[in-house]
């Protein structure tokens, strides 16, 4: 049997408890949660199935040594005592990714610098070339943690982020994050039992993920190449064999539904179903919500409507008091989930949330909400067998905690009679940073009000522009100011209208810059842009169950992928044509 040895999966914050279950339910020895992380230990295989196989990892990382550091220093010494041969060459390149939660070290950079000297340095000294450093696609990735005194350092197995799937071909406007997208329909336990509806699909990854997650089906299947296959130690034949096994794979007999209300949104989620090879699952309409109908099965509702931080709406809290009117009156019967960020939001719903979920999407901390909806009161509901809440589910609710603050100052109230006929597309942006920093500034001006700044005593002006500064500056004596200015600049500047200082400290410029009016409300632009990374006329692979078409590389080698014809790795004909694993012939790695 082969050794174990320790691996660590990243996540996002609120997504370990499901990445544990997902690890455990791979056969993960001493699974232990962590902060944004999930430690466990396994053999190679179960490295490259953790890569390949799990829906909420970011990435898998191999520790190579742990130490204690208090200065960029010491990290140098103890990154040089490794035996570097045992995982790099002067023939390949590297790269370091540094993660610091220390008051000894102000800057990640410098650490990343450290780390890689201690690396080049050994190899010079030992044969005298050293390794080249590429960022955008290196043969062999390093990450190096430091919390405090306690570092870590590790072999990157996954290269990039495990959330490019690889079958997104186009994007909105901030889309969702794959990895939460899974997290959050795992967090439903969904797996497929009923039909599934995403009435604000945007570019569709919900659906995707959903559709994955129904027929079990590993999310690597999409993706060109990990960071392990440049390993010098990796096994191909392992690879090729956890790549081509789907005897895990069941059939899903409902159905997938997708809606929007921008068509442009619906035509980008069209396009990426139809990379994924999903189409026969997934059905897409341009709809606007506030028409939604009473779906004809059992169905589970998952949306992520506007936030009113990257994307909104003129009317936020109207679309958000849309959506609890027709889930009350056209999804009785059902559960519904919704991930948003303002409690405002929230209690526009006006519907009892059954459990409350804290995740981060991006670096804002949302909240994951159960509705079960019902169809009168919750009184009638309860006396007649109904449950609301499971006591799984008020145990998990007692363990979270939430933060209480999610401040939402803007008032939706003004302007709320031209903003009616808003849709949930016509985006405006807001931040609330800017809002905070708009009310200091308020709060200075309510301070400054009364001629405190340019009130009787003018002391600031004083000190600033007083005699005593005039005399020492332009007075008579002054010889240099005399030659370059004269009394007619002194005139000029600080004669009795005193027009340049009106223009530039009058009750105007007050008003402007610290009065009740100001409103210097900077649009937010964070948006988590997707790289558009496959050409759309250069990577056509028939799909291996519903004649649709994926996408791959037509420069990939056939001797060691499944092409067109449906070769698995070895040659073998299985009929289920899937995407080639040479990591070296396709850098697209951002």
């Amino acid at each position: 049997m082969e050794q174990e040895f320790e691996l660590i999966a990243k996540t996002f914050m609120g997504l370990e408890p499901v990445l544990a279950q997902e690890l455990t339910g791979l056969g993960a020895h001493n699974v232990q949660q962590g902060r944004r992380m999930v430690s466990f230990t396994g053999d190679q295989e179960m490295m490259y199935r953790a890569n390949f196989q799990l829906h909420t990892a970011i990435r898998i990382l191999k520790p190579i040594k742990h130490f204690k550091a208090h200065s960029a220093d010491e990290v140098y010494d103890e990154v040089k005592k490794l035996n570097w041969d045992q995982y790099l060459d002067n023939h390949q390149t590297f790269a370091i990714d540094s993660v610091v939660y220390s008051d000894n070290f102000r800057n990640s950079l410098f650490v990343t610098y450290r780390v890689k000297d201690a690396i080049t340095d050994w190899f010079r000294e030992k044969s005298g070339t050293r390794p080249n450093i590429s960022v955008s696609n290196p043969d062999i990735r390093f990450n190096i943690h430091i919390a405090d005194e306690d570092a870590t350092l590790s072999l990157d197995s996954s290269g990039e982020s495990l959330h490019r799937r690889g079958y997104r071909q186009e994007s909105v406007e901030a889309p969702i994050n794959e990895v939460l997208a899974a997290g959050m329909i795992l967090q439903t336990g969904w797996h497929g039992e009923c039909d599934f509806i995403d009435p604000m699909c945007g570019s569709g990854t919900l659906l995707i993920e959903a559709d994955l997650i129904a027929h079990n089906m590993s999310p690597g299947i999409f993706r060109k190449g990990y960071a392990f296959e440049k390993w010098p130690d990796f096994n191909q034949e392992l690879f090729d064999k956890i790549y081509n096994d789907d005897s895990k794979e069941q059939d899903f007999t409902h159905h997938i539904y997708g809606y929007d209300i921008d068509m442009k949104a619906v035509n980008t989620a069209k396009l990426n179903i139809k990379a994924a090879g999903l189409s026969k699952d997934i059905t897409l309409e341009q709809a606007d919500f506030k028409d939604f109908k009473r779906p004809a099965e059992k169905s589970i509702i998952v949306m992520n409507p506007p936030y009113g931080e990257r994307i909104s709406t003129p009317d936020l809290l109207g679309t958000y008091k849309m959506i609890g009117e027709r889930l009350k009156h056209a999804f009785q019967g059902n559960d519904a989930w919704i991930v948003s960020y303002r409690e405002e939001c929230f209690d526009q719903i006006g519907l009892k949330p059954s459990i409350k979920i804290p995740l981060y999407n991006g670096s804002l901390e949302c909240e994951f909400r159960k509705y079960s909806i019902f169809d009168g009161r919750m009184k009638d509901f309860r006396s007649e067998g109904g449950v609301v809440k499971t006591d799984q589910e008020r145990e998990e609710m007692s363990e979270r905690r939430f933060k209480k603050h999610r401040d939402f100052k803007k008032d939706f109230d003004e302007g709320q009679e031209e903003n009616e006929g808003g849709d949930i597309r016509s985006f405006h942006f807001h931040s609330i940073l800017e809002e905070k920093r708009r009310e200091r500034e308020e709060h200075r001006s309510l301070r400054d009000q009364g001629d405190r700044r340019f009130g009787r005593d003018h002391d600031r002006d004083e000190k600033r522009f007083g005699d005593d500064h005039n005399d020492r500056r332009f007075g008579r004596g002054h010889d240099r100011d005399e030659k370059r200015f004269g009394d007619d600049h002194n005139d000029r500047r600080f004669g009795r209208d005193h027009d340049r200082d009106e223009r530039r400290f009058g009750d105007d410029h007050n008003d402007r810059k610290f009065g009740r009016d100001h409103d210097d409300r900077r649009k937010s632009f964070r948006g988590n842009h997707d790289d558009q990374r496959w050409n759309h006329d250069d990577h056509i692979q028939k799909d291996r169950r519903f004649g649709d078409y994926r996408y791959r590389s037509t420069k990939e080698s056939s001797s060691n992928s499944r092409d067109g014809q449906g070769l698995r790795r070895g040659g073998q004909y299985d009929g289920r044509p899937r995407k080639s694993n040479n990591f070296k012939k396709d850098n697209d790695e951002e």
